[in-house]
């Protein structure tokens, strides 16, 4: 067998799944919440944005676009929990 082949057969030999643990069943499981909740964001972007282009965002009219942004605020924050947590749990 080549070297190549042999380093790429190690890889992926390295690869883990839902069925080797707690660690890594909870950080698919925590990755994947989170790309809900950015398509969700991303979703609530795209109607703020379409709201913009027809004119119906107004200086007292703006309630939508702050809750987007507290939103993304939100998940920007969560996100640093997670991963911070997943940094330390999995260097254990």
């Amino acid at each position: 067998m080549e070297p190549r082949q042999r380093r790429k057969n190690r890889k992926l030999a390295l690869v883990f799944a839902f069925v080797d643990g707690v660690y890594p069943s909870t950080f698919y499981m925590a990755t994947g919440f989170h790309g809900l909740h950015v398509l969700i964001g991303v979703l609530f972007l795209g109607v703020c944005f379409l709201r913009v282009r027809s004119g119906r965002f107004l200086g007292e009219h703006h309630v939508g676009f702050q809750a987007a942004e507290w939103y993304w605020h939100f998940v920007d924050v969560v996100w640093v929990f997670l991963f911070t947590w997943f940094y330390w749990w999995g260097g254990n």
